[in-house]
Order: C-alpha cells, then structure tokens, then sequence
C-alpha cells in the first residue's frame, strides 16, 4: 500500500493497477462480459459438434460413440454429382448479391445526407429500413401478388399492353434476379444506417474547410465524404466476402420451387434436405465446415490484400 498526495489531499492506492482498471471500468465491463458470454455459449460453444464432420454419427451413439470416419464426408460430398451445380448456383447468387447490393445501401446514405430537412430525413429512412423487419414469407406474399403468372399486378399491365404473361416464379430466367433484387429491396435501408453513422462522424471542419476554398456537394462528396466512409465501406466488404458461399437459405426456401431448382438449388438448400431430410447429420456438418473454411480463407485474403494497397483492414 502507498500514498500518494493530489491537491493537498492524502489518497490510497491499493492493490494491482490492474484490479483499479476494472473497479473504474465496472459497469462497462459487466456489459461486455453479458456479450461474451452470449458468443461462448451461442456461437462457440456449439462449435463442438463440428467434430461429427468427421464421423458416421449416430444420434443414440452420440458424439463419443459415433465411430470415426476422417474426411469420408467431404470426399462424398464433393465427388457428389450435385456438388458442381449446388457450388456454381451458390457461388453466382453471391456474386449477384454482392456486386449489385452492397453498394446501395452507400449511394442511399450519401443521398440521405444530402437531405436538409432532417424531418424528411427521418421518415426516408423509417421508409427505407422498414422492409428488413419483414419476414422472407411476407415478402414472398407480395411478389407473389406483384408478380404471378394469373393474377400478378405486373401480368396484368402486361396483357394491358397486349404483351404476354411472364412466370416470374417458376421461370430459371428470372428466379435469380428475383433473389437479388427482393434482398435489395429487404437490406438497402438498413444497410445505410451504418454508412450514416460513419458519415455523421466526420469532422465538420473538413466540410467548412471545402465551402471555403469553393468546393460544391459533388466535390465535397469526393474528396470528404467518401474518404472518411472508405474504412467503413472495405471492412464490411471484407466481412461480407466471409459469408460468400451464404446464399441466403430462408429466402431461397421460401422463393423456391421443383421448376427452378436447376439455378436456385444451392449448398444450404442441398445441405437441408442431406441432414434434415434424411438424416445424413454428418455430410451436412462436413458442408458447414466446408462452407466456414471457404469464407475463412477469403476474409484472410481480403484483409491482406487491404493492408497491402493501404487503405486498412480488419487487423
């Protein structure tokens, strides 16, 4: 124990600096000890049963008497007559998702913060975020109103015209578009929130500055704005690239049918009816697995090829 004298006044400093650190910083720690726990028990705990991967599991044998089969899985899964299809179909909607949504959500939080009126602002934005909290069978329900063969609105401007119906829904032609398309329109909104908060947290200095030296919106935009959101925009993007063989299993299981399973059959949808369906637990681990080890080597790629130009990574 030693004194130590601030002011005139006497204080005590006890114990490891260590043990003060975490007296100041209580109530911040408790919070993220409350979203560590949740992560250990929810996201790695489960991790264990990856081990069934590599095993013939057995649901009475369980995970210890479950004989040992190495990487049997993940050479039926791949010598599988499926996989090339079930690999391209993923890999394409992902492509298609990321290269025609990831940059809305940007260009819809640059427009918004253009927007004077913060009112108008705010409802924009209510307007824009809303469909996220939809579910996948509700949105179904509209596209389905929209765009059936019978009695879809769409359809029926078409016969209007004195074109032919389209089927939207069960046609290999647009089922793809239709995925990307809905998932547009479900996560632009909400998307942008993120891209907001970077762009409110740019020093308004730097747009003083620009007005001063004569710079209008668009230059301010290029110069200020972008920039500042640049570090925001390549970590989600890393992130994303981790969740590239994710193409989106509730929407396309909802979306889906017997008539477009040649493009919109995918590993979570052939995953599903292997574990689910009949039982094969283990191939459908050994996907997972693939599917995880897949996403982990692109983020670790992106993330060096990030650092490498300059412009910061993940790590």
């Amino acid at each position: 124990m030693s004194n130590g004298r601030i002011g005139g006044c006497i204080t005590m400093r006890s114990g490891p600096a260590w043990i003060r650190h975490v007296r100041q910083y209580k109530v911040r720690l408790a919070f993220i000890a409350v979203v560590l726990a949740y992560f250990a028990v929810y996201k790695y705990g489960p991790m264990y049963g990856l081990i069934i991967a590599f095993q013939d599991y057995q649901i009475g044998a369980g995970f210890t008497e479950s004989p040992w089969v190495g990487l049997e899985h993940f050479r039926s899964f791949l010598e599988n007559p499926d996989f090339t299809r079930v690999f391209w179909n993923t890999a394409l909607i992902s492509a298609y998702r990321i290269a025609f949504g990831f940059f809305p959500p940007v260009v819809l939080a640059l427009l918004l913060n253009e927007v004077m009126h913060r009112t108008y602002q705010r409802w924009i934005q209510t307007l824009t975020y809303l469909p996220h909290f939809l579910s996948w069978v509700i949105i179904y329900g509209m596209a389905f109103a929209f765009l059936s063969e019978g009695r879809g609105l769409v359809n029926e401007w078409i016969r209007g015209w004195g074109g032919q119906s389209i089927n939207f829904l069960t046609s290999e032609a647009w089922f793809r578009s239709l995925l990307v398309i809905s998932d547009i329109w479900k996560d632009t909104g909400w998307g942008a929130i993120i891209y907001l908060a970077a762009i409110f947290g740019i020093n308004p200095q730097l747009y003083e500055a620009a007005i001063t030296d004569g710079a209008g919106r668009w230059r301010q935009i290029w110069h200020i704005t972008l920039p500042g959101i640049a570090p925001v925009i390549i970590l989600l993007f890393i992130l994303r690239l981790g969740h590239v063989l994710d193409a989106g299993m509730e929407q396309v299981l909802v979306f889906y049918n017997p008539l477009v399973y040649s493009v919109g059959d995918i590993l979570d949808t052939w995953a599903y009816r292997m574990g689910i369906l009949e039982g094969r637990f283990s191939l459908a681990a050994a996907v997972g697995l693939f599917k995880s080890v897949v996403g982990l080597l692109l983020v670790f790629a992106a993330n060096r090829l990030a650092n490498r130009w300059g412009d910061g990574g993940i790590w």
